[in-house]
């Protein structure tokens, strides 16, 4: 079987599907791989990289030429219209969002798997790229948010002692974690709000404050995610946030809703309430944004609020995430295939989701 992985072609996508330390775990499963022309340079992986690892380094036509594709974002019409009759697809897919894209890859018989869509349970673990590319955006949107506030850490010098940032942190998934644990590291006190009470254990764990929403009741929640909220508790959480975030130096929204637009947790009159040279990282903005008038790509400053609308921060450690997604993807394939084909077993539970 031939693996073909092409060069991202997205707007600021630095990453690549396979690093040269999988291709060797590849090759000596007995795939051939290849890997176009330039594919690893935004991730710092040269093409000898790749020869040296056993890849065939070639151009468009030959990747396309493969057996089974792997992506990391999802496959646009123009690439589908290029790739082989009854080959197969790895990559991100978003199915919910762009059924066109699946519609097109049916019409050539081609099995797709969406990396996005792997199922959160234990054994899959090592293929959930989802949560190894959220943790490094929680880790780089701290320092992001960092970089344009005029203070941060906790600091005793002969001049003074410097006060530490005060930072709001909107959901305590793996993003959020992984921003409150950046955050502590670099001295800062760190709040934070989420639906779901079973994290402020978690949330507390890592030194953060869990910003309690008192006698609004039970917060219905299914695999993780909240399901339901009352009508009080939006009420209640929405007055909490008014207040907290006038105190806020730096404010982190990790809030996505699969399948759909992100909700907006920070409306216009709450930016105008935060003190002017404080910032806000929002996170989900490439779904739509979690705060009001953020802009998606762009830095901007808004009634004296920086907002940071950064909608590909794993793309900002591209090695590190190249070598995340790496493992991600090769685990779920190597689920998938052997060196004869497609393994057809499709009611096995991960397959199946």
């Amino acid at each position: 079987m031939k693996i073909g992985v092409l060069k991202e072609t997205k707007e600021f996508e630095r990453r690549v599907a396979l690093s040269p330390d999988v291709v060797k775990l590849l090759k000596k499963k007995e795939f051939d791989v290849v890997i176009e022309t330039g594919a690893g340079e935004g991730s710092y992986f040269s093409d000898q990289d790749y020869l040296n690892a056993g890849a065939i380094v070639s151009g468009v036509a030959e990747v396309f030429a493969s057996d089974v594709l792997l992506k990391v974002n999802i496959p646009t019409l123009e690439e589908i219209a290029q790739m082989k009759q009854g080959s197969a697809c790895i990559s991100y897919m978003y199915a919910y969002q762009h059924p066109e894209i699946i519609e097109a890859l049916n019409r050539k018989s081609i099995s797709s798997f969406s990396m996005d869509a792997v199922p959160r349970i234990s054994r899959a673990q090592k293929m959930d790229a989802l949560s190894s590319q959220a943790n490094l955006a929680g880790y780089k949107a701290v320092i992001l948010g960092s970089n344009y506030l005029g203070n941060f850490p906790l600091m005793m010098t002969a001049s003074g002692t410097i006060t530490p940032a005060k930072v709001l942190i909107f959901g305590a998934g793996v993003a959020g974690l992984q921003a409150i644990a950046t955050a502590k590291r670099l001295g800062a006190i760190v709040e934070v709000s989420d639906v779901r009470p079973e994290t402020k254990e978690q949330v507390e764990s890592l030194g953060g404050r869990f910003l309690t929403v008192e006698g609004a009741g039970v917060v219905k929640t299914e695999g993780g995610y909240a399901r339901e909220v009352s009508a009080e508790f939006l009420e209640k959480q929405q007055q909490l946030i008014k207040d907290k975030i006038k105190d806020a130096d730096l404010v982190i929204t990790t809030a996505l809703v699969m399948g759909r637009k992100s909700p907006i947790l920070v409306t216009e009159e709450m930016v105008k309430s935060m003190k002017t040279g404080s910032v806000i990282v929002d996170m989900a903005v490439d779904s739509g944004g979690n705060c009001a008038i953020s802009e998606k790509d762009k830095t901007v400053v808004k009634h004296g609020v920086t907002l940071v609308g950064e909608s590909n921060l794993p793309s900002l450690l591209p090695l590190n995430a190249s070598q995340l997604y790496a493992t991600n993807i090769s685990t779920l394939f190597l689920h998938l295939f052997n060196s004869f084909g497609l393994i057809p077993n499709l009611e096995e539970e991960i397959t199946k989701g």
